[in-house]
């Protein structure tokens, strides 16, 4: 299996630091506002590469962040903390904003079919909660101070990055390249040594004064900086340095060097071998933002009549590492495409008893062993979802009017059990015809052998207006889900 290492900066062969066993670390939402579907590609990706790292036989411990405290609007440290102003906008407190939009975070996942976090349990469930390791990171705090890497001023405790030489190797910008950056930037703390350092730990003082969150610590009540819970998650359930952490590539430049600095400088070891990051999600070619209109969230997509799954699809057909264009038109056709597989699934359920013929893809089950290797290839070259789709998309056109002997519906069966586990689209989930639409069925056959077409057509439509199409071929029909059938 290869993957794409944005810190070496090439596609390597990856290998589990322990045995089979690989540790997964994906930054979760901050739960402020609902997520828009730039954030959901994310955690798709998050989850394709978990699916397929199984698939590959690792035993997969994920772990994924729920960051409740400390996103600050600007990551340069400056601005309002996110869920302080989300608290201010719905006259609410920010653990109930918190605890709102957790749960929605969570309904939209288990919608999209993500798999829940298998590595960690605690009072919020499986998802690691920035609140639930304050503690974890005041220690790593302690050993910041105790090692000169951090410094305190009158408003925070920030990281010094002059300290450690290594830092910016992720995004492969220098330091002084980052200081001319930074000559612009507006810093509030007149104690911070230059714009870069970031924060830590941040006082209940100044701008924080009336911060609603807020613990005790050896240097008084404060709250952690953003970047901070990460490494302390890690830390605390995995174990550092991890296998893999994921992100969007928003977190090249600043999130991700600061979790690496923070870990490398508290507990001298790496916070991870690999990392990998999926580009971004543009709408009608432009970036998302709620001025432009254009910030589109999952509740909105179901709301239109499109099925979750579907937006899991049109994310599939683009490669990770590809910025993808979002439109309308674009989920409407992942919307045909996805019932239009679903259709496929459904010739499991085409009556061996009731044809009058029967013809097969080939003599024996091994076309779909052939058909699972390719997509298996495709997948171990560093995640190529949009290859592996056009080998469905050949076993679709093969199929269309094909019937299936037992031992290949048996074999078709294993076939999508195994890409509903790579892409999570439930098409073994697809269900039989009832009785009745069956006995409609045979009734059509009946009235079209004794050429009663009026007959025949009034069925075809009673069929139709039940979200059931007739392809009638040689060997006798064969039913699918019209595409103006709504997915279940």
């Amino acid at each position: 299996m290869k993957l794409y290492n944005t810190l070496t900066r090439k596609v390597e062969a990856f290998k589990a630091t322990k045995d089979n066993l690989v540790s997964l670390y994906t930054c979760g939402p901050t739960v402020y506002d609902y997520p828009h579907i730039g954030n959901w590609r994310s955690f798709i990706f998050d989850d394709t590469l978990r699916r397929v790292l199984e698939l590959s036989g690792f035993e997969v411990k994920h772990v994924m962040n729920i960051t409740d405290v400390g996103h600050l609007t600007s990551d340069g440290d400056e601005g309002q903390d996110k869920l302080e102003a989300g608290a201010k906008r719905e006259g609410k407190s920010a653990k109930e904003v918190a605890n709102f939009y957790s749960e929605v975070f969570v309904s939209g996942a288990k919608a999209l079919n993500l798999l829940p976090p298998n590595g960690y349990s605690g009072p919020s469930g499986p998802y690691a909660r920035a609140t639930d390791f304050i503690e974890e990171q005041i220690e790593i705090v302690k050993l910041l101070l105790a090692k000169n890497f951090a410094y305190p001023t009158e408003q925070a405790i920030y990281f010094d990055i002059s300290k450690l030489s290594s830092y910016g190797e992720l995004s492969g910008q220098r330091l002084e390249d980052k200081e001319i950056g930074a000559r612009d930037e507006v810093v509030t703390d007149t104690g911070k040594r230059r714009p870069q350092d970031f924060a830590v730990w941040f006082f209940t003082k100044g701008r924080f004064v009336n911060h609603e969150m807020h613990w005790s610590s050896p240097w008084g009540e404060g709250f952690p900086g953003w970047h901070l819970e990460c490494s302390a998650i890690i830390h605390a359930t995995l174990g550092d340095p991890i296998d893999i952490h994921t992100g969007g590539v928003d977190h090249i430049g600043t999130h991700h060097p600061n979790e690496m600095a923070q870990t490398e400088a508290a507990f001298s070891n790496e916070l991870a071998r690999v990392w990998m990051h999926n580009e971004f999600v543009l709408v009608d070619g432009q970036k998302m933002a709620k001025s432009l209109g254009n910030f589109i969230t999952l509740d909105e997509i179901t709301k239109r009549g499109y099925h979750p799954l579907a937006l899991r699809l049109l994310f599939l057909q683009a490669h990770y590492r590809s910025q993808m264009n979002f439109t309308w038109e674009a989920l409407d056709g992942a919307q045909n495409r996805l019932k239009v597989l679903r259709g496929v699934a459904d010739l499991r359920w085409q009556p061996i008893s009731r044809r009058q013929g029967e013809i097969t893809i080939a003599d024996s089950v091994a076309v779909f062993d052939e058909y699972e290797n390719r997509v298996r290839a495709s997948l171990d070259s560093n995640l190529d979802t949009p290859k592996s789709l056009t080998v469905i998309s050949e076993m679709e056109a093969n199929l269309s009017d094909s019937l299936l002997g037992k031992d290949q519906i048996d074999r078709f069966n294993d076939f999508l059990r195994f890409l509903d586990h790579v892409f999570g689209l439930e098409l073994s989930k697809s269900s039989n015809i009832t009785d009745t639409q069956q006995e409609l069925i045979e009734s059509r056959e009946a009235a079209r052998r004794s050429q009663d077409w009026s007959r025949a057509d009034e069925v075809r439509e009673s069929l139709q207006k039940q979200g059931i199409e007739i392809n009638d071929t040689p060997h006798g029909p064969i039913w699918s889900r019209s595409s103006g059938q709504p997915l279940a």
